[in-house]
């Protein structure tokens, strides 16, 4: 394959910029969470993702208590804002899934649930970076 075919196939090369500190923080709520989706209980290590609860790049840190390890599914709704966590830690869902997409009956049956969460309460969802989703991101 030539050179120019390369281009034409996958575009211009480009930079990407990793962020600092991602592998670490995927690790420490991989191990918070004891490997387990903290909505469904999900333990399929492909699918399981470390959320910040106030997204790295509006200043939320890696850390325990801003972060949830969540199955790629409910990552992407939460980070869309259509799924948040209470103060007191259960899952509310929104409406407008089933008002945009017509769908969202397994998501639904999330709501009101208690997230599952680290045994160690130290590593608990913190209560202002929830506050913060819950005013910036979530569109009940």
């Amino acid at each position: 394959m030539s050179p120019l075919e390369l281009v034409e196939r996958f575009g211009k090369p480009g930079l990407i910029r990793q962020r600092l500190g991602q592998r670490g923080f995927r690790f420490e709520i991989l191990a918070g969470y004891g490997e387990r989706c903290a909505m469904t209980g999900e333990r399929t290590l492909p699918v399981l993702q470390a959320a910040h609860i106030k997204p790295y790049s509006e200043g939320g840190p890696h850390s325990m208590g801003n972060g949830l390890l969540l199955r790629s599914d409910l990552h992407t709704l939460f980070d869309a804002g259509y799924i948040a966590v209470t103060n007191d830690y259960h899952i509310e869902v929104s409406r407008k899934i089933r008002e945009e997409y017509k769908n969202g009956r397994e998501y639904y049956a999330l709501q009101g649930r208690p997230l599952i969460l680290p045994t160690n309460e130290e590593y608990f969802p913190n209560q202002e970076f929830l506050q913060w989703h819950q005013e910036h991101r979530y569109v009940g």
